[in-house]
């Protein structure tokens, strides 16, 4: 394939991938979308869809792993500007919300899919969280130098939290209880982080006594 068609095949795909991103909404789940819904957002014929996708269930997993990569970029763009000075848990909120408000359907769909009533989207959706989990665990073993499982129970109580946090905060419009969610979820990990200090403490004063 020459490169000038490759790169009109994958513009292609990305439209529609952006179409059906772009149709989902509280109202609507990715299971209620349609595959000629999703062509005609596109710009498409339905019959140019299988070209790219052999059915919405591949479509649906690819935007799950996009989902993934999406959340993965987030936490390596939070990192950095972590690196430039600042609280770790206020800038790791406040980028995880900022997805939240640019590009909601991202997160709507990871929600919704790791309920939703597909074997596939739900192994694909836990999977994609899971190695989230397990980015933030090795982040928070080697900052705080934690112990593998006292930073995996940290970093899974903190997704936990912060993806509840993020379910509330796509329902709510108004600036200031926005705000506030957010210095609630600040203070919820600072707890949790806290805690898994003086667990990690308590664990090398044990082992000294011995």
């Amino acid at each position: 394939m020459s490169g000038v068609r490759a790169q009109q095949k994958e513009k292609t795909r990305r439209q529609i991938i952006n179409a059906a991103l772009n149709q989902l909404s509280a109202e609507r789940s990715f299971s209620s979308l349609s595959l000629r819904e999703v062509a005609k957002e596109a710009g498409l014929a339905p019959t140019s869809f299988y070209r790219h996708f052999s059915d919405m269930d591949e479509l649906g997993l690819t935007l799950v792993d996009e989902a993934g990569l999406t959340l993965r970029q987030l936490m390596r763009q939070a990192r950095q500007r972590i690196a430039k000075g600042g609280s770790v848990i206020q800038i790791s909120v406040q980028t995880f919300m900022e997805l939240i408000e640019s590009n909601g359907n991202i997160f709507r769909l990871l929600l919704r899919e790791r309920s939703g009533t597909s074997a596939a989207f739900r192994a694909a959706v836990i999977r994609e969280i899971r190695y989230f989990t397990m980015e933030l665990c090795d982040y928070l073993q080697k900052a705080n130098q934690l112990e593998a499982d006292v930073a995996y129970m940290q970093a899974n109580a903190a997704v936990t939290i912060v993806f509840s946090a993020g379910s509330d905060a796509l329902d709510i419009e108004d600036k200031a209880e926005r705000d506030q969610l957010v210095q609630q979820t600040i203070q919820q990990l600072r707890f949790i982080a806290r805690g898994a200090l003086e667990l990690s403490d308590r664990r090398k004063v044990s082992r000294k006594s011995r």
